[in-house]
């Protein structure tokens, strides 16, 4: 009896996931060439593309470019703890966690003006963090600070301020009332560039503002995260009910 090859890429992506999750291609694998697999499947390369986007979506498969698609570890979500404005200190210290830092001096944009409230082409001072996971991106924060508030050496080894940004934590001073704005939305293309997210790919977003006891806005942060790489917690404060105390 001849064996049946899968031919619709729903069964390719099929056959090639139980060869993930068996273990038969292991983690950090690389696949056969894209030319290669449809030649065995038996199958246009627009066919083989779609059981990979498949994978992909999923987070089994990842695709890089001029290398080709291989397949993912095990994925570990990361945490952001909300109100605190930072990654939690287990996630941070993870060995296997590596965050890449690089800093530039940018104009304010009409959109940056609007959340730090300065005139437009103001100089701010731009932080890109990026969070990777055995070279494989898990968040991006860029944080934004009026040029004349940046701290000094924010990137020196020794400097708090560097262990502060490799946290997406907040680089003002401590004494800061912190506004933060949560929504899914799609990525855009900056964020799918950096993160290795297709554009459908459904992203948490959190713009976060951080204020003086003057009320002056003195840090903006926009931060993304693929949704199913993070898990975003706040903690909620009971308010008394003023009408339940003295009605």
């Amino acid at each position: 009896m001849t064996h049946s090859v899968p031919r619709r890429h729903h069964d390719i992506a099929d056959d090639l996931r139980h060869q993930i999750t068996t273990g038969s291609i292991k983690p950090g694998e690389r696949l056969p060439s894209e030319a290669g697999l449809a030649a065995r499947y038996r199958v246009s390369t627009v066919t083989l593309r779609r059981a990979l986007a498949v994978l992909q979506g999923e987070g089994l498969v990842e695709k890089i470019h001029g290398k080709g698609n291989y397949v993912r570890h095990p994925r570990r979500k990361i945490t952001y703890v909300g109100g605190w404005g930072t990654l939690d200190p287990w996630t941070a210290a993870e060995p296997t966690l590596r965050i890449t830092v690089r800093s530039t001096t940018v104009p304010a944009s009409v959109h940056l003006t609007t959340l730090l409230k300065v005139p437009t082409g103001s100089p701010l001072a731009e932080y890109t963090c990026l969070s990777l996971e055995r070279g494989s991106p898990q968040g991006l924060a860029r944080i934004y600070i009026p040029r004349d508030l940046a701290p000094p050496g924010v990137l020196d080894d020794d400097s708090e301020c560097r262990e502060a940004v490799t946290r997406f934590a907040v680089l003002g001073p401590s004494q800061t009332t912190i506004r933060e704005t949560v929504c899914a939305r799609s990525p855009t293309p900056d964020e799918a560039s950096a993160l290795r997210i297709g554009s459908t790919t459904t992203v948490l977003a959190i713009t976060r503002i951080a204020t003086d006891s003057t009320g002056r806005v003195i840090e903006a942060a926009l931060l993304a995260f693929p949704g199913d790489r993070v898990d975003a917690v706040f903690t909620a404060h009971h308010v008394l009910d003023e009408r339940q105390t003295y009605g």
